[in-house]
């Protein structure tokens, strides 16, 4: 794992951090876990703004200002529900995180922040999805300077003892 990747257990929304990712709905209205949390936290401002962006497709990224949060921009994406694999749920999740970053680059952003996206009511399993989003920012991080620090937010310890293995597996 590079030096520029880090993992800890917290809430993302307190994350003094240049950008923290959403795992959104397709709607970008919110919604429950991260997605409800972010809302919450950022304040009335970042629906008004959602709504001006008709949606976001499922591996997509779109950005909108922090308003209220710590960090000053939330890229949005809306990572796969999980069928069992075999509906392209790997590679449109790694979309997730190389679209992510790539706003993240265009936007100058130094610092970011992840969540685990789509381990949640979305169903991926947590070790693949921990494989991925590892791989997808090492990969990213190798081709692109511009990143200084990518943080994975695990909300539970279950997800921090994951990505931990993950990442020890992969070194």
């Amino acid at each position: 794992m590079s030096q520029q990747t880090s993992v800890i257990q917290g809430d993302i929304t307190q994350l003094p951090v240049d950008a923290i990712v959403n795992a959104a709905k397709n709607s970008l209205l919110g919604g429950g876990g991260v997605d409800g949390a972010i809302h919450r936290a950022a304040g009335p401002e970042l629906l008004a703004e959602c709504r001006l962006l008709n949606g976001c497709a499922t591996g997509e990224a779109k950005i909108t200002k922090g308003y209220q949060l710590p960090a000053k921009w939330v890229i949005h994406t809306v990572g796969p529900v999980w069928y069992g694999g075999d509906r392209g749920e790997d590679e449109t999740l790694g979309r997730c995180y190389r679209n992510s970053l790539t706003l993240a680059a265009q936007y100058q952003i130094k610092t970011i922040a992840f969540p685990a996206i789509s381990t949640g009511v979305y169903g991926f399993p947590l070790e693949r999805a921990c494989k991925i989003a590892i791989s997808e920012v090492n990969k990213f991080l190798h081709s692109h300077k511009s990143i200084e620090q990518v943080i994975f937010v695990c909300f539970g310890q279950s997800a921090y003892d994951c990505y931990l293995k993950v990442i020890r597996e992969l070194t």
